[in-house]
Parts: C-alpha cells; sequence; structure tokens
C-alpha cells in the first residue's frame, strides 16, 4: 500500500512524552499500597486513557500508522474515559467513596468497546482508506470492501461531539464536588485552599480547558488534522498532574535533623523534632501525637472552637501543621477540616438526642459544636450521617461514633 515517510518534529516529540509520562503515572497509581485507594485507581486509569488517545494521534501525525493499519482509531473508547475517571477522582477523593451507582459512568465507554469489534473487524484496506480520509486527503483510496456495518450505534460520525459533550459535564460536575466541598469550609473557591483542595481544583480547571480547545481548534481544521494540537493540550494536563503530585511530596523537602531525646540541650521538653521519610514523623513520635490528639480533643475539645484552625492545634500539640497534617492523612485518613466535622457531628447528634437540648433550634446547635455557618453544619451532617440534623433528631436513637484511633 502506498505510504508516506515519517514526520518527526517538536509536536511529534511532545506527544511522546505525553504518552511516556502518561503510562508512567497510570503505572505509578495503580500499583503497590497507592493502587488499594479508589481515588488513585481512578486517577492511574484516566491517565492511561490519556496516554493511549496521544499514542493514536502521535502515530497519525507522524504517519507511523501507515506501517501498524490495524491500530486505525484504536482508541476511540478512550474518549469517553477521562471525563468520568476524573469526576470519580475528585468525588472519592472528597469523600473517600466513590458515588452510588459510579459503574454507569462507564456505560458511554463500553458501549463503545462492543462498536469498536466490528470496526476492527475490517480489512486494511479499509482502514487505510479511512485513516487517509482523516489525515491525508490528497491520498489517493484503494479499491475496498466492508466485511460488515462498522457502527451499529449510528454515532461515529459524532464523536467528536460526544467526547466534547462528555469533557464539558464532568468537569462541570467535578466543579461542582469541589465547590461543595469548599463551601463547607466557608471558602471561596478560586480563593487560598487546603493542600488537598487546591490541587482537585487546579486539576480539574487543566480539565475543564480542555472542552474549550476542542471548540476552538476543530472548526479550524478539516476532519482530523487539528488533533495534535489537542494531544499537545492532553500531555500538557499529564504533566501538570505530575507536579501536582511532586508537590504534595515530602521527598524533594529539606530532610529535618534526626530526632534527639527530650531534655536535652538541642530539643525542649516534649518538643518533637521529626524527619521526613516514609511519614513526616518515625513510628514512635507519631504515635506520641496520636495519644496527645486523642486527650486534648476529649479533655479539652478544642473542636467546639469556632476559630480553631490547624495551626492553632499543632501550637497546643507543641508541633508543626505540617507534621499534624501529615498524621491526619497517613493515621486517620483524614484532612484536618474532615477530623473537625466528625467531632463536631458527634456532639451534635448527642445534642439532638438529648431530652435536655431538645428545644434548641438548629442554628442553636450549629453554633454550640463550633459552626459559623448553619448551612455548613447541614452539609457536614448529612454527608456524615446521611440525614439532616432534623431527620436525625426525629429517628431513634443511635450511639455516635467518631473518634481517633491509632
Amino acid at each position: 500500500m502506498p505510504s508516506l515517510p515519517l514526520r518527526i518534529d517538536l509536536f511529534a516529540l511532545i506527544m511522546l512524552l505525553g504518552v511516556a509520562q502518561g503510562l508512567f503515572l497510570g503505572i505509578f497509581f495503580l500499583s503497590g499500597q497507592r493502587g488499594r485507594v479508589i481515588a488513585n485507581r481512578c486517577i492511574g486509569w484516566a491517565m492511561l486513557a490519556q496516554a493511549a488517545i496521544v499514542a493514536e494521534i502521535f502515530l497519525d501525525y507522524t504517519n507511523y500508522t501507515f506501517r501498524v493499519l490495524w491500530l486505525v482509531d484504536f482508541a476511540e473508547p478512550f474518549n469517553f474515559l477521562p471525563g468520568p475517571l476524573l469526576f470519580l477522582f475528585v468525588y472519592s477523593r472528597i469523600h473517600r467513596e466513590p458515588p452510588r451507582f459510579w459503574y454507569l459512568h462507564l456505560i458511554p465507554f463500553g458501549i463503545w468497546v462492543l462498536n469498536s469489534i466490528s470496526w476492527h473487524h475490517q480489512p486494511l484496506t479499509y482502514k487505510y482508506n479511512s485513516y487517509i480520509e482523516s489525515i491525508h486527503p490528497e491520498m489517493p483510496f484503494l479499491p475496498w470492501k466492508m466485511y460488515h456495518d462498522t457502527d451499529f450505534t449510528g454515532l461515529r460520525d459524532y464523536i467528536n461531539e460526544m467526547t466534547l459533550l462528555s469533557c464539558l459535564l464532568y468537569s462541570v460536575g467535578s466543579l461542582w464536588v469541589i465547590a461543595q466541598a469548599v463551601r463547607h469550609e466557608g471558602r471561596p473557591l478560586l480563593g487560598a485552599l487546603p493542600h488537598r483542595l487546591a490541587q482537585l481544583r487546579n486539576l480539574t480547571l487543566f480539565f475543564v480547558l480542555f472542552p474549550v480547545l476542542i471548540v476552538v481548534v476543530k472548526p479550524q481544521f478539516k476532519e482530523d488534522l487539528g488533533d495534535y494540537l489537542l494531544a499537545c493540550y492532553i500531555t500538557f494536563t499529564i504533566y501538570a498532574t505530575t507536579l501536582l503530585v511532586m508537590s504534595g511530596s515530602d521527598f524533594f523537602r529539606d530532610e529535618a535533623p534526626t530526632p534527639v531525646p527530650a531534655g536535652s540541650e538541642e530539643t525542649p521538653p516534649g518538643a518533637l523534632r521529626p524527619k521526613y521519610g516514609k511519614s513526616a514523623l518515625p513510628d514512635e513520635l507519631e504515635e506520641a501525637l496520636l495519644t496527645r490528639l486523642n486527650q486534648l480533643f476529649e479533655e479539652e475539645r478544642p473542636y467546639l472552637e469556632a476559630d480553631l484552625s490547624l495551626p492553632k492545634l499543632a501550637q497546643r500539640l507543641n508541633t508543626t501543621p505540617h507534621h499534624l497534617s501529615q498524621l491526619l492523612n497517613d493515621r486517620l485518613n483524614q484532612s484536618f477540616f474532615d477530623l473537625l466535622a466528625t467531632y463536631r457531628v458527634r456532639v451534635a447528634q448527642e445534642l439532638l438526642q438529648n431530652p435536655a437540648t431538645a428545644g434548641l433550634k438548629i442554628d442553636e446547635i450549629a453554633g454550640r459544636v463550633g459552626y459559623n455557618s448553619t448551612s455548613a453544619f447541614h452539609t457536614a451532617f448529612k454527608r456524615l450521617t446521611g440525614q439532616t440534623p432534623a431527620q436525625f433528631r426525629d429517628s431513634p436513637a443511635s450511639p455516635p461514633s467518631a473518634r481517633t484511633s491509632s
């Protein structure tokens, strides 16, 4: 069959780097202990899907597709994965579990996989003609015969529009989930946020620009000739994800001196001098800090203070905000604000079921447990109990459970 020489230029190099980094990130998130976390599995498969999409565009752009015609359009089903997987990642990262019926979001991908079976079982001449029609329309077509119908859905001609719609809907949905979490903490979406929420917001904003770029690029090019620009942007998002991962890692931070015994000249009694490694704190200091945190929460109940912040709590525990945040994430799998919400809701449950406080209004209870915003209290209570405060008050009493543990 006629072919063209390979084309290797800056765009080809960028796309190849995107494929390599996407494969690396996907394997990174899916391997070892990381792969047991639902959110990591979502972002890992999203990276692999994006790597597949960029790989197909790389083959088309460099003319290497002439040598592997059996791979023509192999990545089409993956167009329906980045959007849903981003949404599932954001949701699982915030709520620590996927939404109900999460698998329904993967139905379009499954349908397109079935649709692609008939497409791939076609003669190479058919795939050759399809490829040059999209990428090299100036080349002559070859005689061909189709084995059977290649599109039982009748939707292949609308793949670009459906990809755009999927990316747009799921990116907006992801921003909505983040906005709900931000509202719970009483912060603006585009302002300063806790590290975890800031990362999720920034990654989602990168993704939101993708459907915008589709709208701008596609009308400027006939058929698929603008795909290499989209592939370069996907590469950019892959590397942006890498930077976000690195920014949250302790590996690149200066290592603190090894702890010395309390009471020495270098360390005041009770002070912590942790080191970085697998955790920011050695095991014995982690246990000590966790014990002090439990004791403080049980005896002084600082979580009921409306102005309690991570730095203030760290100061009471004679540690740093970073080390306290590391402890909460590693040992309790909670952020600071999740921890506050857990304890505050537990106290609110007690107030709602106690006959002595049955006459209190919901907003009064919210104030007593440390919330300045009644809506934030409602959101936290519903998220942790599955009921509104009013519904919980009317339901049979159930013992609240919200404690830290080692």
